[in-house]
Order: structure tokens, then sequence, then C-alpha cells
């Protein structure tokens, strides 16, 4: 059995596994779905062992893809770890990096938490909000990099660094009603338009109940039956649940996380979006 592993060939495993289909694993890599699956036979040969099980509209793990997926995850890290440590030993400075409130929480901490750990000289300002704030600050040179939510479709440049699979979520307890209650954030802001937009296209009927600009404010909302919302699929917190197909509510079209850094960025700064962007694609 070989023991080396092509590190393209784990991204691709991760996004599947994260993912559960080979159709949304493909648009994340950037490959198809027929070279995804010679990318996995690829792999399955090279462990001697099947990771995945297919079935008509989905994937899962096979108990040994289950404890394979840490490993990946862990060498791809690694990597990324390595690289940045050998090229950039001694960098140090003063670095602003804006980012969304529920982007932070869930993938941002760790990141930045080993990135500091390999470069202790470096000090981070890390300040969480709106994307529309976020932009602002941007040209206003408040920031060297910031990561902020968009439409692929309208807005460009910068370099994505993920891909949001939008759901419709509620509170376990709500029940159905029309005019549709909706908790949202302020304009502009991508997860609202993309909520509006779809209901307006399938002409459903709804009232908005409850605006708030925080993370914090619109989950609390949500979990007291005041409405629904609309979230990734991948960052759902406790008491917070997927609605029922029953309901039948529209399809949701994708958001998207990117990273813009000043032109003028700083050796630091470049190692750390350079860090971040390579870290996240673990996470696919």
């Amino acid at each position: 059995m070989m023991t080396t592993l092509d590190t393209a060939l784990l991204r691709s495993f991760i996004a599947i596994a994260e993912t559960g289909t080979f159709s949304k694993a493909a648009y994340i890599v950037g490959r198809t779905q027929s070279a995804l699956s010679l990318q996995i036979k690829r792999l399955e040969d090279t462990l001697g062992c099947e990771v995945l099980q297919r079935h008509s509209r989905s994937v899962t793990l096979t108990e040994k893809g289950e404890i394979f997926l840490n490993y990946a995850k862990q060498i791809i890290q690694l990597q990324a770890e390595a690289f940045s440590r050998l090229q950039e030993p001694d960098i140090e400075g003063e670095i602003h990096l804006g980012t969304p409130e529920d982007f932070a929480t869930h993938y941002l901490p760790q990141v930045l938490a080993n990135f500091r750990k390999h470069h202790p000289r470096v000090q981070l300002n890390v300040k969480c909000d709106l994307t529309l704030n976020l932009l602002q600050g941007f040209h206003q040179d408040a920031y060297d990099i910031v990561l902020v939510k968009r439409d692929p479709h309208q807005v460009k440049g910068g370099t994505k660094v993920w891909r949001e699979p939008l759901i419709w979520v509620a509170a376990p307890q709500w029940h159905p009603e029309f005019p549709l209650p909706l908790v949202l954030s302020p304009q502009p802001c991508i997860y609202r338009s993309r909520a509006l937009a779809a209901l307006d296209k399938g002409k459903k009927s709804w009232r908005i109940t409850y605006t708030s600009p925080s993370l914090a404010g619109t989950l609390a909302a949500v979990k007291a039956g005041l409405g629904i919302t609309v979230l990734p699929s991948n960052m759902l917190p406790n008491g917070i649940v997927p609605l029922h197909e029953d309901i039948r509510l529209p399809r949701l079209n994708d958001a998207e996380i990117a990273l813009l850094k000043r032109d003028s960025i700083s050796r630091a700064g470049k190692v750390l979006a350079d860090y971040i962007v390579s870290s996240l694609e673990q996470e696919h």
C-alpha cells in the first residue's frame, strides 16, 4: 500500500464529507463530479478501504471514513502551518481584521490561534460587524483584511474562501403561519436579500416581524418563536432546526464569503491573508 497522500485527494474527500454530495463538493473544489469520483477511487485504493458510502441522493462516511476525516483535516492544517512558519518565521507587525460575527464564531478562532502560535510577534486586532460596515471601514483604510458576505454574481474582486449553502430555519416548536413571519438583519444583507427574493419569486406572502443587526439578536428572536430566518446549512446553533420540507418554501441561492486585502498590505498581513485562505480550504 502507498504511504503518501495527495493533498488534492484529501481536499476533495473533505468537501464530499462536509457537503454530503458529489455535486456540491465539485462546485467547492472546482472539479467535475466524474473527476471527484476518480479522486475518491484513487484515495480508497491508496488507503486500502472504502471511506464513502454512496446512496441515491447523498453520500455518507463509512466507519473508517469517519476516522480518516479527522486525519485528513489535520494533514491539510499542518501543511498550511508548515509553509507559513518556514516561509515567514520572523514576521511582526499589527493587523486589523474585520469579519462577520457568525463566521468568526464558527471558523476563525482556531485558525487565528494557530497563526498566533507560529507568529507570536504579530498583533491581531479583530472586529466583528455587518458586511456593509466592514466594506465601509475597508474603503476608509480601517482594516487591512476583511471577510465579507456577498452575492458572487454581483460583487467581484478579492478571493473566495467559502461557499454558503443557505436554508430556512426556525425554532423546533414553531408552527407555520401566513404571511410568513421573518427575522432578518437590516438592509443590505445577503441573507435578507436571498430570503425576500426567493419568497417573492415563489409568490409566498411574508412580513418582517423582527429586525436585528446582530447574530445574537436574530437567534434569540428565532428561538423565541417570533419567526423564521435564513442561515448557512453548516452553522446551525442549538435550539434552531431546518424547516420541514412539507412547508414547501422556495430554495435559496447560495451566498459566498470573500477575503479582501489592501493593495499596500504589510508582509505580516499578506501572510495572514494567505494563511486564512489555505486553512479554510480544509473545512470544505
